[in-house]
Formats: structure tokens, C-alpha cells, sequence
């Protein structure tokens, strides 16, 4: 059973439902699984938890 991890910002629920169901049908295409077995998690972050290139998202903008 795969077990597949998203980490992004944070998105409405219609964008949820969208995401998991695109990931899940290529999974499945990909791996020769029934969708059934495929799991996906959705991990959100804010924007404060998150930093590239050395400055937090959230003071990107500033």
C-alpha cells in the first residue's frame, strides 16, 4: 500500500479533493494498483514555518 506525502502551502478544501484524486489515478497508472490501496496525505504549511533561500515565506512578499 504506498503512502504518498504532499507538503504545501495551505489550500481549500475544493483544491484538496483535486489534488488527491489526480495523485491518486497516476499513482495507480504508474505503480499497477488499484486506486484503493494508494494513500495520500496532505501536509500544510504556513507560510511562518517555512523558509527558502534563508527568509520565511511569509516576509517574501515585504
Amino acid at each position: 500500500m504506498p503512502v504518498i506525502q504532499i507538503y504545501c502551502n495551505e489550500i481549500t478544501e475544493e483544491k484538496k479533493r483535486e489534488l488527491v484524486k489526480r495523485i491518486t489515478r497516476v499513482s495507480g497508472e504508474v505503480l499497477g494498483l488499484p486506486e484503493s490501496t494508494i494513500t495520500v496525505l496532505i501536509r500544510e504549511m504556513p507560510p511562518e514555518d517555512v523558509g527558502v533561500g534563508g527568509v520565511l515565506l511569509c516576509d517574501r512578499d515585504q
